[in-house]
């Protein structure tokens, strides 16, 4: 554990909610995660993943964990105080290719992304991510973030409104919302919102989900910048990874899941040119080779144990290079100005030597 981490801890109590990790063992066997490995965790959490990573790439095992809330963060340092080799930020993945350079955490074989709310933000509410207790309209994963959802709730005008909830909570009856909540405002907390929802849309009879939960979604996603963010790290993932590398991401709707298929799919052909070009003129190259083309899914028996994995979906694909990729990544590494800024653990000549040479005998 770093210094900083210990410094954290210092004086602290913190009792962490109960939290149970979705689909671990699908998890950990998609990430081939192997002793002595080097592994991120982009969306720490609990750090119920990141247990079960150290776990399986002990002895000698590295885990850098990344996330954006900083309550997650002093949770997980917690529950991981009893490893040594990990490295905890505070920060959003869409920084992920600063962080692994600043950190001389570069390159890796997993990289893990689980994009659901964890347990210690839905469960003690203080930033309004649920609607079953009352609690401001924050859904903020940083407190550095200036846009709160009731920022959003109380000043956006109605049509746009209603496109957001449309967009990115995928509701059918995004515009009765609006207008329910633009007649009401001021809107004050969670359960308020929520129930402006509820007599929007008719009420609960017959629905398995609550009314409020694509609204909620909507807004958090926007808050946050989920779906962009998501598209950019992505990409800086791929960057990270070396060879024979794996990606594993763990979505729970359908907006987050259609990014990482299209990414992965993107990334997984030669070829990306429109089907009426008759000669390939993308000069793309694949960079990824698909692990599961289909889906991977909770089993019954843990969704009965935590229904809150009933909708989680996981995609895995591995890291393909040529040779020439082996070696540029080696000297990228040694000439970033990133890592000649932040670190000096890739510009060491011996080790740099080591890289080269165990790149090329691949």
């Amino acid at each position: 554990m770093t210094a900083l981490m210990e410094k954290t801890l210092m004086g602290q109590t913190m009792v962490a909610p109960a939290h149970i990790p979705v689909l671990v063992e699908e998890t950990i066997k998609a990430l081939s995660v192997q002793p002595g490995g080097r592994y991120i965790d982009c969306t720490l959490g609990g750090g119920g993943h990141a247990a079960a990573i150290l776990e399986r790439s002990s002895p000698g095992g590295q885990l850098l964990g990344i996330d954006a809330d900083p309550k997650a963060i002093e949770s997980a340092m917690e529950r991981l105080a009893a490893y040594d080799s990990i490295t905890l930020v505070n920060d959003n993945f869409v920084n992920l290719e600063a962080i692994c350079y600043k950190y001389d955490f570069v390159p890796v074989h997993g990289i893990l992304f689980d994009l659901g709310l964890s347990s210690l933000q839905l469960g003690g509410d203080d930033r309004g991510f649920s609607f079953q207790e009352r609690a401001p309209l924050d859904m903020r994963f940083s407190p550095d973030q200036e846009m709160t959802a009731g920022d959003i709730v109380n000043t956006y005008p109605e049509a746009e409104l209603a496109h957001l909830i449309r967009t990115y909570g995928e509701e059918t009856y995004s515009r009765p919302i609006a207008r329910r909540i633009v007649q009401e405002r001021p809107i004050n907390n969670t359960l308020e919102l929520a129930r402006i929802v509820e007599r929007a849309v008719g009420g609960r009879k017959g629905k398995k989900i609550h009314p409020a939960t694509k609204t909620f979604q909507a807004l958090r996603i926007l808050v946050n910048n989920e779906l962009g963010n998501l598209e950019l790290a992505l990409k800086q993932a791929v960057n990270l990874l070396g060879y024979e590398g794996r990606l594993v991401v763990i979505s729970y709707h359908s907006l987050e899941d259609r990014i990482v298929k299209q990414f992965m799919q993107k990334e997984a052909k030669d070829c990306i040119c429109p089907p009426n070009v008759p000669t390939c003129v993308c000069g793309h190259t694949a960079s990824l080779r698909l692990i599961n083309k289909r889906v991977i899914v909770p089993s019954e028996t843990e969704i009965e144990n935590n229904p809150r994995s009933r909708s989680a979906k996981l995609r895995a694909a591995e890291r393909i290079m040529n040779e020439d990729e082996h070696f540029n990544l080696v000297e990228r590494l040694g000439s970033s100005p990133e890592v000649k800024e932040h670190g000096n653990g890739w510009r060491r000549p011996t080790l740099l030597k080591m890289l080269r040479t165990a790149f090329d005998a691949v």
